[in-house]
């Protein structure tokens, strides 16, 4: 099982590698993305918060269940992220294993390492900025796209939890997990959780 699938960037692995993927998402044009790319592979997409997971968990156990890239971090706050933990271990079977990977928010930035760059190339420049409050780190997106020639310019802002990773492993050993912590992509952190 994927939580917050996007586009399948671990969905299609596991389903390459024999699993039959459950890729649960909010964002209908992501899942459209992950259709397409996932092709014939044993990949079934659903439209829906994350946090209502456990409903499509009636007919088999999930042996694993990922929810990587941040999106931990995402949920509207510390309650959904103990609710979703406290429900992971409760529906994975006996050895199961839960992984996830998030941004380590618990300790400020300051100055200017609040601006972090994206990506850019020829066309497009993202550069995010961070501003802290006591249980949220506001992200605010500033887009330079060039069409037809010209520059825009376009911001965003939404908000993430300030989630360390000493509180996710206590949280999940809590529930009866043995927990590794390690490296994750792009700066990430990473806790793989086996059920015992």
């Amino acid at each position: 099982m994927n939580l917050g699938a996007g586009f399948g960037m671990h969905a299609i692995p596991l389903a390459q590698n024999g699993y039959n993927v459950l890729a649960i998402d909010f964002c209908a044009g992501l899942l459209d993305e992950l259709r397409q790319a996932a092709g014939t592979l044993p990949i079934e997409c659903v439209k829906d918060d994350l946090l209502n997971f456990k409903q499509y968990c009636m007919k088999c156990t999930p042996e694993l269940i990922l929810c990587m890239g941040d999106t931990l971090t995402h949920l509207d706050s510390k309650k959904s992220v103990e609710r979703l933990i406290g429900e992971i271990a409760e529906t994975l079977c006996a050895g199961g294993r839960f992984i996830t990977s998030f941004r380590d928010y618990s300790v400020p930035l300051q100055n200017e390492s609040r601006f972090i760059p994206v990506r850019s190339d020829e066309n497009r420049i993202l550069t995010c900025f961070l501003e802290y409050s006591d249980a949220e780190v506001t992200v605010s997106d500033l887009l330079y796209e060039r069409r037809d020639g010209a520059w825009n310019f376009r911001i965003s802002a939404y908000n993430k939890q300030r989630l360390s990773p000493e509180w996710i492993k206590a949280l999940m050993e809590a529930q009866g997990f043995t927990v590794q912590s390690g490296p994750g992509l792009a700066g990430m952190v990473r806790l793989e959780g086996c059920k015992v």
